[in-house]
């Protein structure tokens, strides 16, 4: 083994019950977007501990934080995200493949953030070992980067200049594959419409009444017809945030619904979102009710970056896959086994495309990946989902890393994943992207060519100053995404 990575190993061993039990109590706070209180202080303890410098409530957000190492110079500066927010509804046991709400419709890691703000952090402490062991000029900063799945966090932090003066960012996500991250995933714009009508007797005297219920509906079915005229990849969501209340026989004189619209660039989401708001004044004048809406979130498309990619591809082959043991693979059978007969099969064809037809059946038996799938360039895969990860990667060069810690093919926010992400297979995957974290900074960091040509990436798709999606005045929404 390279000393290097012997070096990050042993370190990473040392803290690695710190490390997972950090885990696991995250996991079980499985706090929402913005009000990650615990689990955020659960870090930036570990980080002062640890001998970081920790700034708490950037960007205007309670939540955020960032922690701080400086050896020598300080350059380079080395970023690593990490996130700890939880998504509602999805609380199961603990390593458990059958579905068991320990509390029912609480919320639960069911994107394994958990997983991934202590992943994260176990590299950062292993980088900041290794400048301080050998007395190497760098600076190592631990970027604790609230509610990724609300409205995001890493726009505004961008935005407030968090990543200025950082050279490149590494950070990674819990999945099925091991991978850097070959996707381009889409740009996204949000926000909750008001509409405002007028109450009235729904029997007695409907026709006094305006409501909003029905203008909220009416806009529903205007962008439902939208859809046949948007660009492929192009998605538009919606969900009812208050109905006005529960009274059929009451117009409702107020309701709102939050929509959300995604495209492959900023630019595409724009015109689209401006759409969507069109589609809303109309159903407030079909209805004769009034609409405001209030523009939330913004992420911005996110593109590997080239340059970075290679040498994270080359640290995540010298880490390698995390080393499964027999019951783990009889455990993610069993994970597996637990989806619907529709979802097997998807899953199955999945599966085939990315291992070969001639290999699907031991994988079938065995499904965790044991393997590295290198990055190539030329094939950069299309994805309709979004991250705030983007507005880093628009700000300064970034690259992530996708490791498994869950059966191969696992279907992500679901309860499956989050049992998965405490458990054996979790436990096995953060630790082995810490190792992979930790190797690529360091690999970086020793490469000024490579963080260059990275930083020419950036400027290349910035015109070398990042412009947030969102204008100034949108603020983190705090209590009302």
């Amino acid at each position: 083994m390279d000393k290097t990575l012997e070096f990050i190993t042993k370190v990473i061993e040392e803290k690695s019950e710190m490390i997972l039990e950090a885990n696991d109590r995250i996991w079980e706070y499985a706090e929402l977007a913005f009000k990650e209180y615990q689990s955020a202080k659960i870090l930036c303890d570990i980080l002062e501990q640890e001998g970081f410098e920790v700034e708490t409530g950037l960007a205007e957000i309670p939540t955020c934080f960032l922690g701080r190492y400086r050896v020598g110079s300080g350059s380079p500066v080395i970023g690593i995200l990490g996130e700890y927010d939880a998504l509602s509804a999805l609380n199961q046991k603990a390593g458990s493949p059958v579905k068991e709400e320990v509390v029912k419709g609480a919320p639960g890691h069911g994107c394994g953030h958990s997983a991934l703000g202590t992943g994260a952090l176990a590299g950062a402490i292993a980088v900041k070992e290794y400048l301080k062991t050998n007395q190497k000029d760098g600076t190592v900063i631990y970027f604790g980067c609230p509610a990724e799945e609300g409205a995001g966090s890493k726009q505004f932090m961008a935005r407030a200049g968090l990543f200025d003066d950082v050279d490149f960012v590494y950070t990674w996500h819990p999945a099925s594959i091991n991978k850097v991250d070959d996707t381009h995933n889409n740009a996204i714009m949000g926000a909750n419409f008001h509409f405002e009508g007028i109450s009235a007797h729904a029997g007695a005297t409907p026709f006094l009444g305006r409501s909003a219920l029905d203008a909220c509906e009416l806009m529903s079915v205007g962008c439902n017809y939208l859809r046949e005229h948007m660009i492929d990849g192009a998605r538009v969501h919606y969900a009812y945030i208050d109905a006005g209340g529960t009274a059929p026989n009451v117009v409702q004189d107020h309701a709102t619904v939050r929509y959300e619209v995604r495209s492959p660039y900023v630019y595409q989401v724009k015109e689209l979102f401006e759409r969507v708001v069109r589609v809303a004044q109309g159903a407030a004048l079909m209805t004769d009710t009034k609409m405001t809406y209030e523009l939330c979130m913004a992420f911005t498309e996110c593109i590997p970056n080239l340059a970075l990619a290679k040498i994270a591809d080359e640290a995540l082959t010298e880490v390698g896959a995390p080393a499964w043991e027999e019951s783990d693979y009889r455990l993610a059978k069993e994970f597996l086994e637990s989806y619907n007969d529709l979802t097997r099969q998807s899953i199955r064809s999945e599966l085939t495309r990315i291992y070969g037809a001639d290999r699907i059946d031991a994988v079938w038996e065995k499904p965790l990946d044991d393997e590295i799938h290198h990055f190539n360039p030329e094939r950069i895969i299309s994805s309709c989902g979004s991250t705030d990860v983007g507005d880093v990667a628009a700000a300064v060069p970034t690259v992530q890393y996708r490791v498994a810690t869950c059966c191969a093919g696992n279907v992500g926010h679901t309860w499956q994943m989050t049992a998965q992400t405490c458990s054996p297979l979790g436990h096995k995957g953060l630790l082995t992207a810490a190792k992979a974290i930790a190797l690529g900074c360091i690999r970086t960091m020793d490469r000024p060519d490579v963080i260059e040509a990275a930083k020419a990436e950036v400027r290349a798709r910035n015109g070398g100053h990042y412009t947030c999606p969102l204008p100034d005045y949108v603020k983190p929404p705090l209590d009302t995404y």
